[in-house]
């Protein structure tokens, strides 16, 4: 999940994604890979009724640690969250490890940093495709386009856009973005993830992805 600013939607849009594969039976890693304002766990324990506290989940280095080998469930997502000390790890190395560690036939979203900078590149490097999220204001959409050519130069091309807190979506958002795109996102506030139309539209999401993108690789019902 890529974009352009912070508060774009990415976190949001990671584990409302993994939760609706997760609805089809796919064994999902959801990854934190926004290492300098790490907030996925956070948002899933929140999501998940307990308050908002930081819970007990294991760190992307944790999981490439533990045996080489992550075992998803096809219950709920496995959320991973950014490690403890990120400055002792090289992120590159880690979510390259986290890669080779995961099933082939398992989707694994990382919730990457905002924007076109370095911190940002270490995820594109490590994923073979990018959906890019965004509200659609003019200058949301003028960042998503730089980080959209960022993916690009990495080797990881967008397949898509998710457009958040929209009621519809313009003429032109794909072609501006070069990707089409596959999902609107309606506003609702405070608390998205329990709402029934969020929901729905996270499942249509991930419908269109695993029709367009993912039905000869993932393990999905």
């Amino acid at each position: 999940m890529a974009g352009g600013k912070g508060g774009s939607g990415k976190t949001t849009t990671t584990l409302g994604l993994a939760r609706a594969l997760s609805r089809r039976g796919a064994p999902v890693v959801a990854a934190d890979a926004d290492w300098d304002l790490p907030n996925l766990a956070r948002l899933a324990s929140a999501a998940d009724g307990d308050g908002g506290s930081v819970p007990d989940a294991p760190t992307v280095l944790d999981a490439v640690r533990a045996d080489g080998a992550i075992r998803p469930d096809r219950r709920a997502p496995t959320v991973l969250a950014a490690p403890n000390d990120p400055g002792d790890a090289d992120a590159g190395r880690a979510l390259g490890a986290l890669a080779e560690a995961v099933p082939d036939d398992s989707p694994t979203l990382l919730d990457c940093p905002a924007g076109a900078s370095p911190d940002a590149a270490a995820p594109l490097r490590a994923a073979d495709r990018c959906l890019l999220v965004t509200p659609l204001r003019r200058a949301a959409l003028r960042d998503a386009a730089k980080t959209a050519a960022l993916a690009r130069r990495l080797g990881c091309p967008p397949v898509g856009t998710v457009a958040v807190r929209a009621e519809s979506v313009p003429a032109g958002v794909g072609e501006l973005l070069g990707c089409p795109v596959l999902g609107r996102i309606p506003a609702v506030a405070p608390e998205p993830l329990s709402d029934p139309s969020v929901r729905a539209a996270y499942d249509d999401l991930a419908r269109r992805l695993v029709d367009e993108h993912g039905a000869d690789r993932w393990r999905v019902a």
